[in-house]
């Protein structure tokens, strides 16, 4: 058993017996192929959770100082994280995302770049943009619905692929990038406001 699904399936647990959560629209993620997972931020559980709801493995950006700590890097190494210099365009992170994607693979990525101090989405990076424009991945809105609280539900949706035929098509601009992240976070506020009940 790979490290990977050894984490998942401890998380997994957590998240059933701790937090209750609940899985919707897993369906909606292809088998195959590369795929960007888009989620609002609520919570350091964020990116296990995000994980741990499907059964493809999702690859992550992680700040790289959480990579100077041994033990911890070699966690979320296993756990398919890679380092990005917050702050700053990280050209290796950024080769790296597009390879994973080039390569089929499945990319969790948080377009408002923190998490939400009022649990309300924010507002898109243009980061998340930039990804979903250069590379062919379908791309699925994801909403966390919290708060994590022991023995309170905790809800993850995935919802259904993005088309953005037009917007990959178009010039590319800044207007480009802004209206893909807007985009985007409409739809991941349109899920969340679907499931809050």
């Amino acid at each position: 058993m790979s490290y990977y699904r050894l984490f998942r399936g401890f998380f997994r647990i957590i998240f059933s017996l701790v937090f209750r959560w609940q899985v919707i629209g897993r369906e909606h993620i292809p088998k195959e192929g590369p795929v960007i997972l888009c989620a609002n931020h609520i919570s350091l559980w964020d990116p296990p959770l995000l994980g741990s709801g499907i059964e493809r493995q999702v690859h992550f950006m992680a700040k790289e100082e959480l990579f100077k700590i041994p033990v911890i890097s070699f966690l979320i190494t296993k756990f398919g994280a890679f380092p990005v210099k917050r702050g700053a365009g990280d050209r290796a992170a950024i080769r790296t995302t597009l390879k994973l994607l080039e390569d089929g693979k499945i990319f969790g990525i948080f377009p408002e770049g923190t998490r939400s101090k009022t649990g309300e989405p924010g507002e898109a990076m243009p980061g998340v943009a930039m990804f979903a424009l250069k590379s062919e991945a379908a791309v699925i809105p994801v909403a966390i619905i919290g708060p994590y609280r022991p023995f309170r539900s905790i809800k993850i949706v995935y919802g259904k692929p993005i088309d953005l035929t037009r917007l990959r098509e178009a010039k590319s601009s800044a207007d480009t990038l802004k209206e893909t992240s807007d985009l985007i976070m409409e739809h991941i506020k349109q899920l969340r406001n679907q499931h809050l009940s």
